[in-house]
């Protein structure tokens, strides 16, 4: 089937879409070089695309992946690098990680390779998600001197329990694909040729479903674990942007550009 591109998806330089005749949006994150680190421009585009997508009848589902080797292995550093707490605050990042949890319509996650920082934030908006059995999942932001700041410390902890997310985000420890299947992070595991096949088998079925009643069915199930989101993402970001002000978060970001252990001092 030949693909159907409206204009939305034309021009883009950090995402590759393609839709067809399933009714499916597939999305794949092509920042390979920098390991599909999420800079601004990608989550823009990346918003605007989804923002899109939701008034297409054309799309019914969509699949969002990084590709064979590596999902998104976090933010973009050199953009943290000199920002301030008052840059955090207003920087629109922040509403472009909004539109995307907003996306009414299904979306599958298939990730293979790191799932980190940003990058499991991003996957963890996900409808459902399935992960190769090479996928390494973590929050390792702490190893910087900040947080998660898009919801990650909130998301992580709901679906995978306290005491798990705490050991993640403490520690910056990774979590292999079959330790997300068994802490209920990842829906399946599958060997990595067959992550994206499984996953575009999985939206078609969706897609052929009421689109209606699928939207509401994703609503209703998201309303099981949104009553207080808001206001711990809200704390969470309050907090990721107060760190910009310290010490030590100067001194990890410079220890992982010049690729050194950092030392930090609790200032």
């Amino acid at each position: 089937m030949a693909d159907r591109l409206p204009p939305y998806l034309d021009g883009l330089e950090d995402i590759l879409t393609s839709l067809d005749d399933s009714f499916v949006l597939s999305i794949q994150i092509n920042r390979p070089k920098a390991r599909n680190a999420l800079r601004t421009n990608l989550l823009k585009e990346l918003a605007d695309t989804l923002d899109k997508a939701t008034h297409d009848d054309m799309v019914r589902a969509v699949v969002l992946t990084g590709g064979a080797k590596v999902f998104a292995a976090g933010a973009d550093i050199t953009e943290m690098a000199d920002k301030t707490p008052v840059d955090v605050m207003n920087d629109p990042r922040s509403g472009y990680w909004m539109a995307i949890r907003n996306f009414p319509k299904p979306m599958i996650g298939a990730v293979n390779g790191f799932c980190l920082g940003g990058g499991n934030e991003l996957a963890m908006h996900c409808d459902v998600l399935l992960a190769g059995t090479n996928a390494q999942f973590g929050q390792p932001e702490i190893n910087l001197g900040i947080i998660p700041g898009a919801g990650g410390t909130q998301r992580l902890t709901q679906m995978i329990g306290k005491s798990k997310a705490m050991r993640m985000v403490l520690s910056g420890q990774f979590m292999s694909a079959h330790e997300a299947e068994k802490a209920g992070l990842v829906a399946e595991v599958c060997e990595p040729e067959l992550t994206i096949d499984k996953a575009m088998a999985l939206a078609k079925t969706i897609a052929t479903k009421p689109p209606v009643a699928a939207r509401l069915a994703k609503e209703s199930v998201l309303k099981a674990s949104d009553a207080m989101l808001a206001q711990g993402i809200a704390f969470e970001r309050r907090s990721f942007a107060t760190l910009f002000a310290t010490q030590d978060k100067a001194e990890g970001v410079s220890a992982f550009m010049e690729k050194r252990k950092p030392t930090f001092k609790g200032q």
